[in-house]
C-alpha cells in the first residue's frame, strides 16, 4: 500500500515532463551566460583627462591665493615667507624648502623673477602673487643708485654701528626686548631667573631659561656679559648652615642635609670634585655651581 502510494507521486504526466525540461534548460542556460558572458563595462579614456591632472596643483594653488585676496592679502616680502605663509599662498613643499634653503645660505632673492627661479613656481601662481611682493626701496630703485654712485655707497652699504655690549645682571626689561627674539614674557622669564639666583655668573646660564633658542641665545651672547656686583658674596660651603646651603636655588635640602652630614664626618671639602661626590648632587651644572662658592 505504502509503495503504491510512493509510485504515484513519481508518476508525471506528459505536459509535466515537458515543463520540467524546459526549466531543466533554462537553468543551464542561465549559468552558461554567467560564466562565459562579459558583463564589465568598458572604461572610457579621455585623452586630455592626464594633461588636466597635470594643471589640477596649479589650479588649488590659484583658488587659494584667490581666497586670500578675498581676505584682503597684504604686500609682504618674499624672503621671509614661512612655511603656513607659504601653503597659503599656494606654494608646495618642495618650492618652499627651496627658499628656506636659500635663505640658510644668507641669500636674498631681489625681484619676482629671481623669486622663481629658487623656488621653481609655475608661471601661473608667479603672476598671480609677485603683485604682492614687497622689496626694500633701495632694491626698487636700484636704477637711480647706479646712476649716483656716491648716494648709493651711503644708502647700500651704511657704516655698521659698534655693538655695545652690556652687563646681563644690570639689564632692564627694554634693554632685553631690543634683542631679536625677546618678547615681554622672555625678558620678564630672564629677569626672573636672575632675580631667583641673585645674580648671574655665566652666560651659559642663559640655556637653562626655558623658550630662549639657540639663535636668541647667540644674540643674547653678543649684546651682553656677566659683570658681577661688587656686593656678590660667595657661599662659603665649609661654613655654611644647613639653612643656608638649602636656600641656595641649585641645591634642594635634601642635597644641602647629604653635604652638612659629610662635611661633619669627612671634614672640609677642598674644591668642587669633593663636593660633585656627594649623591645627589647635580654633576652637570658642577662649573656654574663652583661659580657661586668658595672654599
Amino acid at each position: 500500500m505504502k509503495n503504491r502510494i510512493i509510485t504515484s507521486h513519481l508518476k508525471f504526466t506528459n505536459h509535466q515532463r515537458t515543463g520540467i525540461f524546459l526549466l531543466f534548460l533554462v537553468i543551464v542556460v542561465l549559468q552558461a551566460v554567467y560564466f562565459f558572458a562579459d558583463f564589465s563595462f568598458s572604461e572610457k579614456t579621455f585623452p586630455e583627462k592626464q594633461q588636466w591632472m597635470a594643471l589640477q596643483s596649479d589650479i588649488d594653488s590659484l583658488k587659494l591665493v584667490r581666497s586670500n585676496e578675498k581676505q584682503g592679502m597684504r604686500t609682504f616680502n618674499p624672503n621671509f615667507i614661512s612655511d603656513y605663509k607659504g601653503y597659503k599662498l599656494g606654494m608646495t613643499i618642495e618650492e618652499i624648502d627651496r627658499l628656506l634653503a636659500f635663505r640658510k645660505e644668507n641669500k636674498y632673492v631681489n625681484s619676482a623673477k629671481e623669486f622663481q627661479e629658487v623656488t621653481m613656481i609655475s608661471d601661473s601662481l608667479l603672476s598671480v602673487i609677485s603683485p604682492f611682493f614687497k622689496f626694500p626701496d633701495w632694491i626698487q630703485n636700484k636704477s637711480n643708485f647706479r646712476a649716483e654712485k656716491k648716494e648709493f655707497v651711503k644708502n647700500v652699504y651704511p657704516k655698521k654701528e659698534k655693538i655695545i655690549v652690556l652687563d646681563i645682571n644690570q639689564a632692564t626689561q627694554e634693554d632685553l626686548i631690543k634683542i631679536y627674539g625677546i618678547g615681554e614674557a622672555l625678558s620678564l622669564r630672564i629677569l626672573k631667573q636672575k632675580g631667583i639666583l641673585g645674580c648671574f655668573v655665566s652666560m651659559e646660564q642663559m640655556n637653562d631659561i626655558w623658550g630662549l633658542s639657540p639663535e636668541v641665545i647667540a644674540e643674547l651672547n653678543s649684546h651682553f656679559k656677566v659683570l658681577l656686583p661688587s656686593g656678590f658674596k660667595r657661599i662659603n660651603v665649609n661654613d655654611a648652615s644647613l639653612k643656608e646651603l638649602s636656600q641656595f636655588p641649585y641645591f634642594k635640602y635634601l642635597l644641602a642635609k647629604e653635604i652638612v652630614t659629610y662635611r661633619s664626618m669627612n671634614g672640609n671639602f677642598n674644591n668642587i670634585e669633593d663636593l660633585a661626590k656627594i649623591k645627589g648632587f647635580p654633576v652637570e651644572k658642577a662649573k656654574i655651581i663652583s661659580l657661586y662658592l668658595e672654599f
